[in-house]
């Protein structure tokens, strides 16, 4: 079988880090695993072509391969352009119009890293999270929106937080089979004591587990709550489902317990395709970092981390999956660091680390 892959690098060291996913590909490719790669333009990148953060083609090239693989996008140059063709606007219909409607977040922390995290050793060694956001809807896409000048001259923001029935079940049921895969506890969060979207995300989570998984244990949780747990004990948490707005928060809360933004992957998946593959699309957590970029420096883990993830969700290749992620491992182990986790001391470069992935990878085959 082929896989089909679109990959697109985007800003800043988005193709820096990308350039090392293209290598593990190809050795997974000598390896008999096939791929039909492409690669085009998002964000700045696009922008700067097109006029435009994402052209119509490019949409209609993710909507039809198996997976969408993404860098980072953004920029300082970028910052005085029109909020619609801002280059975050280029993720946002990637996410919309392929229905991405469910953001997976690992929080895993290797055993070689966890002195780097600014939490004790024992609260976070051998950490194992997975933060499932709710991605389509929710405060970031209500209506109405806006900003509006009144009479007497003062101005007023509005966003609107809304969610349906619909929506709420389908990303719940994302987490309680993601749950029965690892630890069989979901813990939702959302604030039904002051938001009646909160009450309702509440009603239906519940609704799912009572009728569909009452197998899975489900436990609710304010989300401000939520975000102080996360600091005090994380490993009381399997998984954690909640909205668009809580879930951009609550991962990246999780995502520092690592220690790196550096080492985290994401995945956004949306309803199966006619082949049965969810529509998906994979990036790492972390931004386009223009002060480093061009320079070597950046780490590249997420975003082969992120392409890991893509080989279990997509592409139903576990063992391959598990392969990259134990030669991942085995290069932390042996103190290679890059910079942003080399703790002032020696790191390598970007590049370097993607040899030294390959390198263990080999002594695998």
């Amino acid at each position: 079988m082929t896989h089909s892959l679109l990959i697109l690098p985007g800003d800043g060291i988005g193709p820096e880090v990308m350039a090392e996913v293209r290598r593990v590909i190809d050795w997974f490719g000598a390896q008999g695993l096939s791929f039909e790669v492409s690669e085009d333009l998002v964000g700045g990148a696009a922008y700067d072509a097109h006029g435009k953060p994402l052209s119509d083609a490019t949409m209609e090239k993710a909507q039809a391969v198996d997976a969408v693989l993404l860098g980072a996008v953004g920029g300082p140059q970028y910052d005085d352009l029109d909020f619609s063709v801002k280059p975050e606007r280029g993720l946002l219909r990637l996410r919309k119009e392929m229905d991405l409607f469910a953001n997976l977040r690992p929080a895993v922390c290797f055993d070689a890293l966890a002195a780097d995290s600014s939490l004790k050793h024992d609260v976070i060694a051998g950490l194992d999270i997975m933060i499932v956001r709710e991605l389509t809807s929710g405060v970031y896409f209500g209506e109405p929106r806006g900003i509006t000048e009144m009479n007497d001259g003062s101005r007023v923001g509005v966003n609107t937080q809304r969610y349906t029935t619909d929506e709420i079940r389908r990303v719940a049921r994302s987490a309680f089979e993601l749950a029965k895969k690892r630890g069989n506890k979901v813990c939702s969060m959302e604030k039904a004591n002051v938001m009646e979207s909160g009450i309702l995300w509440r009603e239906e989570v519940q609704w799912v587990h009572d009728n569909e998984y009452p197998e899975v244990e489900l436990s609710h949780m304010y989300a401000d709550a939520g975000a102080m747990q996360l600091v005090r004990w994380p490993k009381q948490f399997d998984v954690i489902v909640t909205d668009n707005l809580f879930g951009d928060l609550l991962s990246d809360v999780a995502a520092m317990l690592t220690g790196s933004l550096g080492m985290l992957p994401s995945a956004s998946l949306g309803a199966p395709m006619a082949n049965g593959k969810p529509k998906a699309m994979y990036e790492p957590v972390h931004g386009s970092a223009p002060d480093i970029a061009g320079q070597g420096l950046a780490n590249p883990l997420a975003c082969i981390l992120s392409f890991a993830m893509a080989l279990r969700y997509s592409f139903n290749e576990g063992a391959a999956a598990d392969q990259l992620e134990a030669a991942i491992q085995r290069v932390l182990a042996a103190g290679i660091r890059t910079k942003d986790i080399a703790q002032g001391g020696a790191f390598v470069s970007t590049s370097e680390m993607g040899d030294a992935i390959l390198a263990e990878l080999g002594k695998g085959a």
